[in-house]
């Protein structure tokens, strides 16, 4: 009976089994074709330039990468800092591959991660992606309370908290400061929590790129809600607004500010009036003090009044970056499509010389602070040393703990790669010491082979020196523009009292049109130039004309030099006044 029931069982299956193929035809294997090529891969987490920047000496980061191939991924490897992380040779889907994990161990310094993807004919593919491990930032100026840089995050690196992302903000393809950028899209924009940005006085500083689509948005807001008008809102009694919008086919920016008992306006009218087909950068600033409020356009006052009381910051517990939503939504002004770049804020009212060498801050690329080392604060390089320079000990510096100090036959050096463009600047403090009696300060200049012991080719580069005269010590500059060098020699004006030493700010600029020289934020020399010319000029010589410029015996300098700072612009009188 029971090997009936088997066999009946059996015929059963085979009925169920014909009726499910009926009219389908049988599966047969098809050709995929010839392999077209190497597999597609792409790296998400973390991105090109990617910087983190957390308290934390060691910490972890997410990756996530695409792999793709037109026939079948035969294997993925991931590898970071040439040591493999992670492998896999098992695909659910034998064409796409999709992975996120967290690896740990990401310690301070420059890490680069790859993705290789080998198909199953051996055709290759890496996908390489470099990111750092920054220090844990420090405030940079008085009374900074907020920086965020968007260098391939939205995180507000002095807290080291994430901004809340609304939609979906960006990264621009270009930044003003770092390595990356805000960039704003429909209905997308960032809040962040305001404990401890509120104050008496407030201060708010960044760059932007202007889109004028759409025609009006708001930029920064920390208002209070308006629950009368949940979809509309427009409450303005606490908090501000800084926000944009079209005046005749300019975008004008504006400043409202809410005192408790009702609100204030700074519209600087047509001064405040960017023109969104310049393309350009363009830096804003405002201040809120107890009795008045100002608004600068790249560093000059563009608006400014009375706030009589200060600003009320009621019901104020976001601040919402790149959109006026959603507190400041009643007249439209939502989200803007623009670049916005190094977002710093403030619980003092910035003074407009702190605003502009912020702004000049924006463009420095090389600082020696001589605080017992001889290292780039922007590359942690570390300078080579020639010789025997010291050190003044902290009674004899300018700032800080220490600063630099000549001595016979010694100097440093530094490659000069990305520090040379059409435009160049550099401030440092120096106090005079007229042993020897001339001296090379700070050079960048090509090798003269004709003459390897007393080199003096000034075609390209530049030579800042010192010599005597008269007894006094006279500072000069020869900036090289390829057919030639031009001469920016102050006379008496540039000259430098050895017998009466003290520390003094020493500056010089060099743009396509003309060099200046500077001191004490003062024009000692000025003229026209042809611009400048960098060829084989692949070394900077600091407190010495050795080893390219010595024709003339602009050796090394005794003085003490400290706070050596180098831009990639021509700095405004402005800009180096600020800094003294």
């Amino acid at each position: 009976m029971k090997n009936i029931k088997k066999y009946i069982l059996a015929f059963a299956t085979l009925l169920m089994l014909a009726s499910c193929y009926e009219g389908i035809d049988p599966i047969t294997q098809v050709d995929p074709g010839p392999d077209a090529g190497a597999p597609i891969v792409t790296i998400m987490k973390p991105s090109n330039g990617f910087e983190i920047q957390v308290a934390e000496p060691v910490t972890s980061t997410p990756i996530e990468f695409r792999v793709e191939d037109d026939i079948e991924i035969g294997s993925v490897s991931v590898s970071l800092d040439g040591q493999v992380i992670a492998s896999f040779d098992s695909f659910l889907d034998y064409r796409i591959f999709n992975e996120e994990f967290v690896y740990d161990n990401i310690t301070t310094g420059e890490h680069m991660l790859q993705v290789t993807a080998t198909d199953l004919v051996g055709n290759i593919t890496i996908a390489t992606s470099n990111f750092s491990k920054e220090p844990p930032y420090t405030p940079l100026f008085s009374g900074e309370t907020f920086y965020m840089n968007f260098d391939g995050s939205y995180s507000e690196l002095i807290s080291v908290t994430d901004a809340t992302e609304e939609g979906n903000p960006g990264f621009a393809p270009e930044s003003r400061v770092g390595t990356g950028a805000y960039a704003g899209a429909d209905d997308s924009y960032l809040t962040f929590p305001t404990d401890g940005l509120l104050g008496t006085q407030f201060s708010a500083s960044f760059w932007t790129k202007v889109n004028a689509n759409p025609d009006r948005a708001g930029v920064l807001v920390i208002g209070p809600p308006d629950t009368g008008n949940p979809d509309a809102q427009n409450n303005r009694t606490s908090g501000f607004r800084f926000f944009r919008e079209n005046a005749g086919g300019m975008q004008r920016f504006k400043l409202n500010v809410g005192r408790g008992a009702g609100d204030s306006w700074f519209d600087g009218g047509a001064a405040a009036d960017v023109d969104p087909s310049a393309d350009e950068w363009v830096h804003f600033a405002f201040t809120i003090a107890e009795t008045e409020a100002i608004v600068y356009k790249n560093g000059e006052i563009v608006a400014q009044g009375a706030l009589d009381g200060g600003v009320d910051w009621t019901g104020c517990d976001i601040l919402s970056i790149m959109s006026g939503a959603p507190r400041f939504t009643g007249w439209n002004h939502k989200s803007d499509s623009g670049f916005m770049d190094d977002l710093r804020l403030f619980n003092t009212a910035l003074s407009q010389d702190e605003i502009l060498a912020m702004i000049a801050q924006s463009d420095e690329i090389f600082k020696l602070g001589f605080n017992g080392s001889y290292t780039d604060s922007y590359s942690d390089e570390d300078c080579t040393e020639v010789g025997n320079p010291s050190f003044t000990g902290s009674g004899g510096a300018f700032e800080g703990s220490n600063a630099y100090l000549g001595a016979e036959d010694s100097y440093l050096t530094f490659p000069t790669e990305g520090l040379l463009s059409d435009e160049f600047s550099a401030v440092f403090r120096y106090n005079v010491n007229a042993e020897p009696d001339r001296a090379g300060v700070l050079v960048i200049g090509p090798p003269d082979t004709a003459n390897p012991d007393a080199q003096n080719n000034r075609t390209s580069g530049f030579r800042f020196f010192r010599e005597n005269a008269g007894g006094m010590q006279r500072f000069k500059l020869n900036a090289g523009h390829g057919a030639g060098d031009s001469w920016f020699d102050g006379g008496a004006a540039a000259d430098l009292d050895p017998t009466n030493p003290q520390w003094l700010q020493m500056a010089f600029t060099i743009s396509g049109t003309e060099c200046v020289v500077y001191i004490d934020g003062q024009v000692v020399a000025q003229g026209p130039f042809a611009g400048i010319d960098w060829t084989d000029c692949d070394i900077m010589s600091i407190m010495s004309g050795a080893p390219r410029f010595t024709g003339w015996n602009h050796k090394s300098d005794h003085s003490a030099m400290d706070e050596l700072r180098i831009y990639k612009k021509a700095l405004s009188q402005a800009e180096i006044q600020a800094m003294l």
